[in-house]
This record gives C-alpha cells, sequence and structure tokens, in this order.
C-alpha cells in the first residue's frame, strides 16, 4: 500500500503546481491573419506617406518653375535702343534752312519758290537763285549727315541684336523670353525708324531740288522776257578791254 499513497502525493502536488502557476507565467498565442492585418496597415500607412511626399515634391518644382517664369530678364537694350533713336532725331532736328516744319516750309515757298514777278531786279532774281542753291546744298548735306548716322550703327544694331537673341535662347522661363522677344521688336522698330528718317532725309533732299529746277525755269522764262520786251532788248556797245 506505500507505493500507491506516494503516487497519489506526486500527484497532489503536480495539481497544486498546476493549480497555483501566476498569470505571467502564461504563454503569448501568434495570431497569423491578425499580423497579416497590420502589415497591410503599415504597408498603406507607407504608401500614403511616399504619395504624400511626391506631391510635396510636384510643388516644389511648380513652385520653382513659377519663380522661372517670373524672372525677369537679366540683359536690357532699352537704353541702348532710346540712344541710337535719340541720335537719329538729333540729326533730323540739326536740319538746315528749310527743316521739317510745315509753317516754315510754306513760308519759304511763298518768298523763294513763288511765280517770278515783273518787278523784281535782276539783282534779287541772281540773289534768289543762289539761295535756293544753297537751300538744295543744305538738304543734300543733311541726307547724308542722316545716312552716315544710321550707317555707324548698324554694329551698334547687329551687337544687340546678338545679344537678344543669346538672352532668349537661354531663357529660363516664359516672363525672360517674352521680354527678350519684345526687345527684339523694339530693335526692329527702331531700325524702321531709322528706315523712315532716310527716306525722310532723302526725299526732302530731291523734294527741294526739284523746287530750285522749277524755279530756275520760272526765273529763265522771265529773264527771257525782259531779254526781248520792246525797249529793253540788248544794245551792243563799245567794250575796252585793254587799256593803252
Amino acid at each position: 500500500m506505500k507505493p500507491v499513497r506516494k503516487l497519489t502525493t506526486a500527484g497532489a502536488v503536480v495539481l497544486s503546481l498546476s493549480l497555483g502557476a501566476p498569470a505571467s507565467a502564461q504563454f503569448v498565442v501568434f495570431d497569423p491573419s491578425n499580423y497579416a492585418q497590420n502589415v497591410i496597415t503599415a504597408a498603406n500607412t507607407l504608401q500614403q506617406i511616399n504619395n504624400q511626399i511626391t506631391g510635396l515634391q510636384n510643388q516644389a518644382r511648380m513652385l520653382i518653375n513659377q519663380a522661372r517664369n517670373l524672372a525677369s530678364l537679366p540683359y536690357s537694350s532699352l537704353q541702348t535702343i532710346q540712344q541710337s533713336i535719340a541720335q537719329t532725331q538729333q540729326l533730323l532736328n540739326q536740319a538746315q534752312r528749310i527743316a521739317y516744319d510745315v509753317q516754315q516750309i510754306d513760308r519759304a515757298f511763298t518768298t523763294q519758290y513763288g511765280a517770278a514777278s515783273t518787278t523784281t531786279s535782276s539783282a534779287a532774281l541772281i540773289a534768289g537763285a543762289q539761295q535756293r542753291w544753297q537751300n538744295s546744298v543744305a538738304g543734300f548735306q543733311d541726307a547724308l549727315r542722316v545716312q552716315a548716322g544710321i550707317v555707324q550703327g548698324v554694329e551698334t544694331s547687329r551687337t544687340e541684336a546678338n545679344a537678344l537673341v543669346s538672352s532668349s535662347q537661354s531663357a529660363a522661363g516664359a516672363l525672360q523670353a517674352s521680354q527678350a522677344g519684345n526687345q527684339l521688336l523694339a530693335l526692329q522698330s527702331k531700325q524702321l525708324a531709322d528706315v523712315t528718317a532716310l527716306l525722310a532725309s532723302q526725299g526732302r533732299a530731291q523734294s527741294l531740288e526739284m523746287a530750285r529746277q522749277a524755279e530756275a525755269q520760272e526765273q529763265a522764262r522771265e529773264q527771257m522776257r525782259r531779254f526781248i520786251a520792246p525797249g529793253q532788248s540788248y544794245q551792243p556797245g563799245n567794250v575796252s578791254m585793254f587799256h593803252n
């Protein structure tokens, strides 16, 4: 009977140990489905963060592009173009005698290029012809001066055009490209203004010369009329060429 009693005692000890174990000694149970859900949630969160980073990068690029588009062109040819136009205008303003003024032209053609008067003396006719000749010479001189000024500005126009084209090709944004294009248009306008000034100066010189020729014909008719007029024709006389 003693062995049976020992077994009973050992079973009682095991039973007492199993019932009296503390809660902290229990094993953790692994749940595969819960773990997989946590992994999916973490992956989704990481994807959202990546999307937010990508969005911030796109916004940064957009702001950089906007800043480039709003950046001004570092090169400006406006002052050079204005100076060139002012020089051409100054040459036109320095026109001699009959200049580019409507009232002055009207007065000159009333007094200097009108019909030859029958009461005007021969000396006055000769003085008028000389004055009209001086007007024509001054007109041609002014035209040559304008031509010379425009030719001297050709190299400046070439340099500015090269600089503006280079700036346009290397423009960082829309504003710089637009400003370069506007300055190129301004340079073309300056060149058109030079052509206009050249045509005006040449036209003025030609008009003065044609007016001189027309007035010379009118004066020649008056002098011929006086030469053949009754009682005023040429009378021969003795001329002494050498003193005895």
